[in-house]
């Protein structure tokens, strides 16, 4: 257990550093808003807004912002007394003394809080819930979201494969989510060599769908955002790793039912052959793989929605066509294909593992070692 979580700190630490600015900011309050017509446009209105900074080396300043609403809600943010915002500090000069040498920016509303509420309202339903396993989860979780943002993407800002860099943080989550939750054992090492070779092939195919469809990697406003501060990544590169990373915990869920199920079967009735075992497998697979491929698509219909809604309001020739609603069909079509890739060979795999290996490398550990 002590090697196991060095291990686990070890590659949750940030191995690579992405040189890369980062605007200043701070936390203020709002304490007044007063409603003023444009001048310039009948349509907008000024909202003159005071703010108290509560945080940093110009806490308890009083700052007045002009907040401008133009009506367009996916720019504008209204304000009303009370709120909490994140304010930007742009220098005005080398020598910062006083508030007088910034000028300070409502950026956007602060919402941190309330999503470590709701993180927090998670973890203790997961505790509640999953007691034991329920810890395993957390700390897998912890360490998946550690492996993305200290390592997959410092990778891919100083000019590594994205996908290789996606490929590579996917089967480390798997080593330590699989065997954190399931223990060292042929059951958890058949899902993980299942879910390591379907993360190969969603690589592969991905890069095929993409260059096949002449897809550019440029479907939604925030790859126009990194575009202008990085306009040398590779952008179709990172469509694949989000098609990879996306397919992930779907591959992790349906390579350890399958291996579960055979190695259950397996100690059910020793004298099941390794045929017979791949045929249980298979059975299993093929209740999963019609949840498990809706659920993949679902999640992409979700997130583009507003591109669904669209659909009614244009040529369905050209709506189909259109580069952002082929990514998202595309990227759930790879993923549901990668899914139904990893039944056989994690079948496949558990069979022979499970049935012919030798017990004395069947190292399991008990629940209360995890």
């Amino acid at each position: 257990m002590k090697k196991l979580l060095v291990i686990l700190i070890m590659l949750i630490c940030p191995c690579v550093h992405a040189e890369q600015a980062v605007l200043p900011s701070e936390t203020g309050l709002v304490t007044g808003v007063e409603y003023f017509d444009s001048p310039v446009d009948e349509n907008q209105v000024k909202q003159a807004v005071t703010v108290k900074v509560l945080s940093g080396r110009f806490k308890g300043e009083v700052t007045e912002i002009d907040n401008m609403l133009t009506g367009n809600p996916a720019y504008d943010i209204p304000l009303s007394k009370g709120d909490k915002v994140v304010l930007h500090v742009e220098p005005l000069n080398d020598n910062i003394a006083t508030a007088q040498d910034v000028d300070f920016f409502i950026a956007d509303i602060k919402r941190d809080n309330q999503i470590l509420i709701f993180s927090a309202v998670f973890a203790l339903m997961l505790l509640l819930t999953g007691r034991k396993k329920g810890l395993t989860s957390i700390i897998s979780i912890i360490a998946t979201v550690g492996l993305i943002f200290f390592v997959m993407v410092p990778l891919i800002l100083n000019g590594f494969s994205p996908v290789l860099s996606a490929v590579t943080v996917g089967i480390l989550s798997t080593i330590i989510t699989v065997y954190l939750v399931g223990g060292f054992n042929f059951k958890s090492t058949s899902a993980i060599a299942g879910t390591s070779v379907s993360l190969v092939f969603a690589g592969l195919l991905s890069q095929l769908a993409i260059y096949f469809a002449h897809l550019t990697g440029f479907a939604g406003e925030e790859n126009m955002f990194l575009y202008t501060a990085r306009p040398d990544l590779n952008f179709t590169g990172i469509l694949s790793a989000s098609i990879i990373i996306a397919s992930l915990g779907a591959l992790m869920d349906t390579a350890v039912s399958i291996a579960s199920t055979i190695n259950e079967i397996h100690e059910t009735d020793k004298n099941l052959c390794v045929r017979e075992l791949f045929k249980s497998g298979m059975n299993v697979g093929r209740d999963i793989i019609g949840t498990m491929s809706n659920t993949l698509i679902l999640v992409y219909l979700g997130s583009a929605l507003p591109l669904v809604l669209l659909s009614s309001s244009i040529d369905l020739n050209k709506f189909f066509n259109l580069n952002q609603v082929a990514t998202e069909i595309l990227s759930a079509l790879t993923g549901s294909i990668v899914i139904l890739a990893c039944v056989p060979f994690t079948a496949l795999v558990a069979s022979i593992l499970i049935k012919k290996g030798s017990k004395k490398f069947d190292i399991n550990l008990p629940e209360t070692d995890i």
